[in-house]
């Protein structure tokens, strides 16, 4: 399984972007994926997840202001972050997993960088 991120940058508080995450080597659509963030000397924490059925969870520092999505025709995931605060300076990272073959298991992306100055 290969996890491709991208649409990582440097943005101004308050600014808008969206990563995206493309999957390969798996049945897409019956996997359930998700983000993490790591900033700087912290450990890695849940962004939010979508199961196969389409049912999302977030973190809390992040509720009402990013929204993942997926389309699993296009085989992607998607993280659209509003209201960006300094706080969400992190490389962010797409999770993947599946509890069938091909590729059964967890699976990460290489992450992508997200700068947010103030």
């Amino acid at each position: 399984v290969q996890l491709q991120a991208s649409g990582g940058g440097l943005v101004q508080a308050g600014g808008s972007l969206r990563l995206s995450c493309v999957a390969s080597g798996t049945i897409f659509s019956l996997t359930d994926v998700g983000w993490y963030r790591q900033a700087p000397g912290k450990q890695r924490d849940l962004v939010a997840t979508i199961t196969t059925s389409g049912s999302t969870k977030y973190g809390d520092p992040v509720k009402g202001r990013f929204t993942a999505s997926r389309d699993n025709a296009k085989n992607t995931l998607y993280l659209q972050m509003n209201s960006l605060k300094p706080d969400d300076t992190a490389v962010y990272y797409c999770n993947l997993i599946s509890t069938r073959w091909p590729g059964r298991g967890v699976h990460w992306g290489q992450g992508t960088l997200v700068t947010v100055s103030s």
